[in-house]
């Protein structure tokens, strides 16, 4: 199994056909499965639910043209794990930095929902990330799906390792931190305040040092 799916994956027929409309709606977009932002031998693996619809489906990287990358890149800037302008596209120049940013489901969902088939289906692009980091050492992964989907992926059991914000566990050779999800419902809300978030990530920059 490859790590990155291809252009025109058809394992989650909802999502092709979806891809299929905004190719027509936005031909300029993405539009896409959208592949991993960062290098392989990085030993942070940040790993988010989706792309969003106006954000990395558009753009073509992970958290890049939304509120949630205008949180999650800040953060990254500050702890160190990135480096350059972040100006909301993919050519703006940002470095990552011993950090790589992927997705549990690699294609937009209709409403940022996918289904359990689609969150299955798309597993083994995860479970490929995995093995492709060879020095893999630490992994956030952001919101409740994206971190239950990460632990299957290592294969673990979510029951023996439930999401908590804040909260971190080994699971073989890798510590698993999670996290809140970045997003702009979460932080207007008050469910993740910047102070949170930026909490995890100096946890995870204590460990990797």
């Amino acid at each position: 199994m490859e790590a990155e799916p291809p252009r025109d994956c058809p394992l989650c027929p909802r999502l092709a056909a979806f891809r299929a409309e905004w190719r027509q709606r936005e031909p300029g977009w993405h539009n896409a499965p959208v592949a991993s932002f960062g290098a392989a031998d990085a030993r942070l693996l940040i790993v988010g639910l989706a792309p969003g619809l106006r954000g990395a489906n558009a753009t073509g990287r992970p958290f890049t043209g939304d509120y949630a990358g205008d949180l999650l890149y800040a953060t990254l800037q500050e702890f160190g794990f990135a480096r350059g302008t972040y100006a909301a596209q993919a050519g703006d120049g940002l470095e990552l930095l011993d950090c790589r940013i992927t997705n549990a489901v690699r294609c937009v969902p209709p409403e940022n929902k996918p289904t359990g088939a689609e969150i299955v289906g798309c597993r083994p692009f995860l479970a490929a990330t995995l093995r492709q980091m060879q020095r893999l050492a630490a992994i956030l992964a952001l919101g409740r799906i994206a971190h239950d989907s990460t632990v299957r992926a290592l294969g673990a059991a979510p029951a023996r390792h439930p999401f908590a914000h804040g909260g971190a566990r080994t699971i073989g050779p890798v510590r698993l931190h999670s996290s809140y999800h970045c997003s702009r419902y979460n932080t207007n809300t008050g469910r993740l305040t910047p102070a949170m978030f930026r909490a995890v990530f100096a946890a995870i920059r204590a460990e990797l040092g």
